[in-house]
C-alpha cells in the first residue's frame, strides 16, 4: 500500500488500537505510516493469490491459514511495530489471538502500489527477516515482476517475470503460475 504521509509517533498497542478502524496504517518502530486503498490490479492479484494459496492449504489438509489485509501483525512490542501485509500464511495457531497475529507469519506477499516501492523493497524485508518471516514475496503488477526472498534458504531478491511458475519455498510442491494472473490485469 502506498504511504500517504508520516504523521505521528505511538508507543503502545492501546494507542494503535485507538486509530479509527477506517484508517489504514502500519507502525514501524513507533512511527505511523498511513496507507491508501488498493487499486483494481492490486485487488486482482491479491484475490487470485489468496485463492491459490487457500485452495492448496485445504487440498493438502494443512493447519496453516491464509489471511489478507487489513489484518494486523504485531512484529514487536518495543518499539512498537505493527504491519498489515497484503497476504500472509500463518502456520502457528498460537500466534493468533482473535484480533491479530503476534509474531512473524511464515509467508508474506506484498503487492507493490505506485508510491510505496521503497516500503516493500527496503523497509519491509528488513523487518520481516529480523522478525522471523520464512519467505517474503514482492509482487509488482506494473513491472510484471515477482521478487522472492527465501530467508530460510538465504536466497534474496530473486526476480521472476509474470511468465514464470514460481515455487513457494516453504512448501514442497506449491508453484504459482503468474501467467494466469497476468492475463487478468488491466495494465
Amino acid at each position: 500500500m502506498p504511504a500517504l504521509q508520516t504523521k505521528s509517533f505511538i508507543t503502545t498497542l492501546e494507542e494503535y488500537e485507538a486509530i479509527p478502524e477506517d484508517v489504514r496504517a502500519e507502525v514501524f518502530d513507533g512511527q505511523i505510516y498511513y496507507m491508501a486503498s488498493p487499486s483494481q490490479n492490486h485487488q486482482t492479484v491479491s484475490m487470485e493469490l489468496s485463492t491459490i494459496l487457500n485452495t492448496y492449504l485445504k487440498r493438502k489438509k494443512r493447519t496453516c491459514r491464509v489471511f489478507h489485509a487489513p489484518f494486523d501483525v504485531k512484529l514487536n512490542d518495543t518499539p512498537l511495530t505493527i504491519v498489515q501485509p497484503d497476504l500472509m500464511i500463518i502456520c502457528d495457531k498460537n500466534k493468533l489471538d482473535g484480533k491479530r497475529c503476534n509474531g512473524a507469519p511464515d509467508f508474506i506477499v506484498e503487492i507493490v502500489s505506485p508510491g510505496n516501492s521503497s516500503d516493500d523493497y527496503i523497509r519491509k524485508p528488513y523487518y520481516y527477516k529480523n522478525a522471523g518471516v520464512r519467505e517474503y514475496w514482492i509482487v509488482d503488477p506494473r513491472r510484471k515482476v515477482v521478487t522472492v526472498n527465501d530467508f530460510e534458504g538465504n536466497d534474496l531478491n530473486i526476480q521472476y517475470s509474470f511468465n514464470a511458475a514460481i515455487k513457494v519455498n516453504i512448501f514442497e510442491d506449491l508453484y504459482i503460475d503468474f501467467s494466469e494472473i497476468a492475463d487478468l490485469l488491466s495494465i
